[in-house]
């Protein structure tokens, strides 16, 4: 097919092609993008496509492009039928660093003292022992045991968000 009988196959059946695909989707944009697909594959087959069959070309591929828009759109869901409730939580937690702060606070004084020089401030076991008084092992029980607390306050994250 020639540039020439291209541009006078837009012009005889664009039309006709346009009033097919409208009333079948019933929207005038996705109709005339439609259209505009179709003789976009038009032009990418413009060699091998004979002008005594472009009619019957373009409305194949203009149903089929209409076809596969429709699928499309069918696995969509529009963001008005979303109900948000679904992916909202009721508990007004303002953030997760409140909430630690707020389990911290409830530890006994050494307990919290020496979880947040270990957590908190990246001090070794050696040196808590040597800041509180404490030996090292003394210092592993405290943390294990405020470390265990905390996790039992808080509980899961899931349940926290």
């Amino acid at each position: 097919m020639t540039l020439d009988q291209y541009n006078k196959s837009v012009d005889q059946y664009s039309d006709n092609l346009y009033r097919f695909i409208l009333k079948n989707i019933r929207d005038e944009d996705k109709a005339n993008d439609v259209v505009q697909d179709s003789y976009e594959k038009l032009w990418l087959k413009v060699e091998s496509v004979s002008f005594e069959k472009v009619k019957s070309y373009l409305f194949s591929t203009g149903y089929h492009t209409m076809i596969d828009l429709i699928r499309r759109e069918k696995k969509l869901t529009p963001f008005d039928d979303i109900n948000n409730e679904d992916y909202s939580h009721n508990e007004q937690f303002s953030d997760l660093n409140e909430i630690l702060h707020k389990a911290i606070n409830q530890l006994p004084e050494i307990q919290r003292s020496v979880v947040l020089l270990r957590d908190y401030e990246g001090y070794s076991y050696e040196e808590i022992g040597e800041i509180t008084g404490l030996n090292e092992s003394q210092v592993k029980v405290y943390i294990f045991r405020a470390r265990a607390f905390l996790k039992n306050y808080i509980g899961s994250l899931e349940r926290v968000l």
